[in-house]
């Protein structure tokens, strides 16, 4: 398997801390931590929860979970910013009379649905307007639709603290990948979203890669741009997820070495290298089994069934469809090994989910969270090419042991345990609101 080495890290020392609780960037260097807490976040996060709650208002597009990562990124940072002293309300784009996705611990604002492609909401602006003095700040996850520009226009004029969380759109990955919608994205940058990013008070990414990416295609010197972090919560005991509920609903895995794709299908995430590299090992032991779960667009999942068939495989994958609630949680304990072999990923909050579980992962370091994973030996990393995919599934498949696999559960819990629980990174965004308004109104 080609692993990738991490860089030193004493190439340049990194000034660690700002008053605020989250890092800002300094430089090139990188580190293998995600967001370590200060002694100034720890203060900050106390006081916070002592005087009355801040008020914070997260907008995005839509509250849908098959939006991926951005609506789960609300979720998870609403339910865990109340413990240190902040009240959350959700504003969306979804409609009125559509789907509650009642699964935020928040008032929720619904007010859709956009028109067209950008969701363009008028009714969005007006509310926003007027119920901007209510907030300590306002703090958008995801961009290049109306919901971003819609927050700049609800708080111009006005001394409303603006957060933007772009959750891995300005990753040049897509630059590269998609010319033409590039193209798109540099036009809606000048009119508009531009005007977003220069009033933000920061912009905050989920891990370093993020934002050394980031600053490739649009920021600048004048952005404030910080590693806030982020994470999931504690996963379910075992005495909440029955041990056979994968393989009862699926009994193709019961008694076989599981490899599990568990995410979005989509083109980025790899899943015909994923196919081919399982087709090179599969012959290596009988008892290996792929598991592909998640919702993906009719004609893809097709092409991707025609491939297995091709390459003779179709009977050793099982497609699950979207998975949920017990059922995704025993699929990850059912996993011998998680594989998720990405072009591009921002966090990917699946691998974490992974490692929370007891399940070592295996991913590529176009996963942008690959360096601390790496470093604590939470899983391994390849590149996002064929060979380096099936080398990594056939050492897995062939140079481990049974005692090294289960020792290699441990480890992936520690990097969880030790990077990725979401209560820091709400214990920083909590910090930075605490901050900024403090300062925007003496």
């Amino acid at each position: 398997m080609n692993r990738i080495n991490s860089p030193a890290l004493h190439d340049r020392q990194r000034q660690m801390g700002d008053a605020d609780g989250v890092r800002p960037y300094r430089g090139a260097s990188l580190s293998h931590g995600a967001s370590l807490t200060s002694a100034a976040s720890l203060a900050t996060a106390s006081a916070a929860a002592t005087r009355d709650p801040l008020r914070v208002l997260h907008i995005l597009p839509s509250l849908d979970p098959r939006m991926g990562g951005v609506a789960e990124a609300v979720v998870q940072l609403v339910r865990h910013m109340t413990p240190f002293g902040c009240t959350s309300e959700v504003a969306t784009l979804d409609a009125p009379d559509g789907p509650a996705f009642d699964r935020v611990d928040a008032p929720v604002h619904r007010l859709g649905p956009g028109r067209g492609f950008y969701g363009l909401s008028l009714p969005l602006v007006r509310w926003l307007r007027a119920n901007r003095a209510r907030f300590d700040a306002f703090v958008v996850h995801g961009i290049w639709q109306f919901h971003s520009f819609a927050a700049w226009s609800g708080v111009i004029g006005s001394r409303t603290p603006l957060f933007v969380f772009p959750h891995g759109m300005l990753d040049p990955w897509f630059q590269y990948t998609y010319p033409k919608k590039h193209l798109k994205k540099r036009i809606y940058w000048a009119l508009l979203e531009q005007w977003v990013f220069n009033r933000a008070d920061r912009v905050l990414f989920t891990c370093e890669t993020e934002l050394e990416l980031a600053r490739r295609p649009f920021l600048g010197q004048r952005h404030r741009l910080a590693v806030n972090g982020f994470g999931i919560d504690s996963v379910p005991n075992d005495d909440e997820v029955p041990a056979h509920a994968f393989s009862d609903a699926f009994p193709e895995v019961r008694n076989k070495r599981v490899m599990l794709f568990l995410s979005r299908i989509h083109e980025k995430k790899g899943c015909d290298l994923l196919i081919d590299a399982f087709a090179d090992v599969a012959a290596l032991d009988r008892d290996l089994c792929l598991a592909i779960a998640g919702p993906g667009e009719p004609a893809l999942l097709e092409r991707l069934k025609s491939l297995a068939a091709s390459r003779g495989i179709a009977e050793r994958i099982v497609w699950t469809g979207m998975l949920g609630g017990a059922l995704k949680w025993s699929a990850l304990r059912t996993a011998e090994v998680f594989v998720l072999p990405s072009h591009q990923e921002n966090f990917g909050i699946a691998v974490v989910e992974a490692m929370a579980s007891r399940t070592p992962v295996i991913i590529t370091n176009k996963v942008n969270i690959w360096r601390e994973i790496e470093a604590s030996g939470g899983g391994w990393v390849c590149d996002d090419t064929r060979e380096s995919v099936a080398d990594a599934l056939r050492r897995w498949a062939l140079d481990t042991t049974a005692d090294a696999r289960d020792a290699m559960r441990d480890t992936a819990l520690a990097c969880y345990e030790r990077h990725f629980r979401i209560e820091t990174a709400a214990r920083h965004l909590v910090s930075s609101v605490s901050l900024v308004s403090s300062s925007r109104k003496r």
